[in-house]
């Protein structure tokens, strides 16, 4: 381990962050108490403006301090870009896989992933649909911390606010996505908020590979890119864009960027 990071400082830093982005899904999904149904336009529009924040968080708190880390360990800007976009790959494949091998659903693409024998309830395809987003966010926030603590990049409040926010719609359309199929209000909260608890758990291991060595750090902030990357590609892109409103859709994302691009300003 490099001397230079104190381990149980960014493994705790990592868990604390990655714990309050994850609760946020939860409380997104309150007001699931009050309202039966989202239109699908506002389904569409809420997910979109999360996949924004997400997009601006993983350029601007993950791929800007990884390669400056990178171009430093390996004395080089062409070197270090390709170490990270390595990364990025590598990230986007592993999500991938993990996508391609657990069942979940989603409201437009439907039923996905998963050994055609396997048969689980519609409920909890929805959720594990959720917590799937949540493994690479997680993953994000726990080594933005370990980054943090390391003294490399941007701070990591800015990652956590971002995915924090992005979480909150995300967790307001499963719900209502529960309630819709027949689940009881206040245990289509609980299901919203149990999917959220991956997040601290996927932080906890994030803060702790990164924590390693400052020459991992790269490497993990390039692979926590990549994954979120995926995600809005393959995921939340083609579900708000299927469904007739691709032109609400596209500037919800851009309001998500921009509203994280003034944080990160204000912030960094």
């Amino acid at each position: 381990m490099d001397p230079g990071i104190d381990l149980g400082a960014a493994v705790l830093a990592g868990l604390q962050a990655s714990a309050i982005a994850g609760l946020a899904t939860g409380v997104g999904a309150v007001p699931v108490l009050g309202i039966r149904r989202l239109s699908p336009r506002a389904e569409d529009v809420a997910l979109a403006f999360a996949g924004g924040v997400m997009l601006a968080a993983t350029f601007f708190s993950l791929l800007i301090p990884g390669l400056a880390q990178a171009r430093i360990q390996v004395h080089g800007a062409f070197a270090g870009a390709a170490l990270v976009s390595a990364a990025v790959l590598l990230g986007a494949l592993l999500i991938w896989i993990i996508h391609r091998h657990l069942p979940h659903e989603h409201g437009f693409k439907g039923r996905e992933g998963g050994p055609a024998g396997v048969r689980l309830a519609r409920a909890w395809l929805l959720v594990l649909a959720i917590a799937l987003h949540n493994i690479p966010e997680g993953l994000a926030v726990g080594v933005g911390a370990s980054a943090e603590i390391a003294g490399i990049g941007l701070a990591s409040d800015t990652l956590t606010i971002a995915i924090a926010v992005q979480n909150m719609p995300e967790g307001l359309v499963v719900a209502i996505a529960l309630v819709t199929i027949g689940m009881r209000r206040t245990s289509a909260l609980l299901a919203a908020l149990l999917s959220g608890l991956v997040e601290p758990v996927a932080g906890t291991i994030g803060a702790f590979g990164a924590a390693l060595s400052t020459a991992a750090l790269p490497w993990a902030l390039g692979l926590a890119a990549g994954a979120m990357l995926y995600v809005i590609s393959s995921e939340i892109v083609p579900e708000t864009h299927g469904r007739g409103h691709a032109t609400e859709a596209t500037f919800a994302l851009l309001g998500g960027f921009a509203l994280m691009l003034l944080i990160a300003g204000s912030l960094g």
